[in-house]
């Protein structure tokens, strides 16, 4: 069992009105982990019920529902979600050069918008589909969002400056080993997101970080990405930070925004990372008049 605080003090600015969480997991019961990945994260069983109340809490008006990697290549659970969470939610799924067109269509009309790559333990497909992922993307008019250990971005350059499709780079890209802001695994990236198809998410940055909070170390090369190219940046909770398996480690949701969103440059960043950059990532239509 793991207590996850739900509700709160909202975060300070407050979300602007049609932010997205372009980044979370989300679990309905009867759907368990399969061989592969990781075990479901602990009880109780992260829901759409209990998201709603972190939605309020944070000031989330939309969401993007990320296919967790207990399920693997089984998008049944992330189906079912969306259908429980309506409009507000569109997903990102996990698919191959197997998945049919059939199959294709019907995740599309369940919602979802993209597919998932993590070439990273327990991740269900990794870079070595990644051009097959792309066509399929491509035609469909989804995204990708692509998860790798981010020191070995240089050796991977060659095949993401090929990608077709909108990509967004997942997790303050997973500089596990920490990276100079002005080194060149840096100056790689700021290249590729020129390029026009290409995002940053600002999302678990705890995963990566080796100083711990204030996370001093991806601070400082998120700062960098975001003064670059501010309408580039999408934000996600990462919630129900699934790599937490205790209470006394499970982080503030409101604080651990207000941290992350401080690294954007201006209001107007944070306005796009919240609102308009996810709208252009996600095709997601404008939020409906209050």
């Amino acid at each position: 069992m793991i207590e996850r605080t739900l509700t709160g003090r909202p975060p300070e600015p407050r979300l602007p009105k049609g932010a997205v969480d372009a980044q979370m997991h989300m679990y309905r019961p009867g759907y368990p982990a399969l061989p592969g990945g990781p075990p479901l994260p602990a009880e109780p069983l992260p829901d759409a019920a209990a998201y709603r109340q972190v939605m309020d809490w944070l000031g989330i008006d939309r969401v993007i529902i990320t296919q967790g990697n207990a399920h693997q290549k089984d998008n049944a659970n992330l189906v079912a979600c969306l259908a429980e969470m309506g409009d507000v939610a569109r997903g990102v799924a996990v698919i191959d050069e197997a998945t049919s067109d059939a199959d294709m269509r019907t995740l599309g009309e369940a919602g979802v918008v993209g597919a998932r790559l993590m070439d990273l333990p327990g991740g269900a497909v990794g870079l070595d589909a990644l051009e097959a992922v792309d066509a399929r993307t491509q035609a469909a008019g989804w995204m990708i969002a692509v998860q790798f250990d981010g020191n070995r971005l240089l050796d991977h350059l060659p095949r993401l400056e090929r990608i077709r499709s909108r990509w967004v780079l997942d997790h303050h890209g997973k500089f596990f080993a920490g990276v100079d802001p002005e080194g060149p695994e840096i100056a790689a990236l700021l290249k590729l997101i020129d390029r026009g198809n290409v995002w940053f998410k600002f999302a678990g940055v705890y995963e990566s970080s080796r100083d711990g909070w204030p996370y001093a170390d991806v601070a400082a090369f998120s700062r960098r990405i975001a003064e670059h190219a501010p309408e580039r940046i999408v934000w996600g909770s990462n919630w129900p930070h699934n790599m937490i398996r205790k209470t006394e480690d499970y982080p503030n949701d409101a604080r651990l925004a207000e941290l992350v969103l401080s690294w954007l440059p201006t209001e107007r960043a944070r306005h796009q990372a919240l609102v308009e950059n996810p709208e252009q990532l996600f095709k997601l239509p404008a939020p409906a008049a209050a």
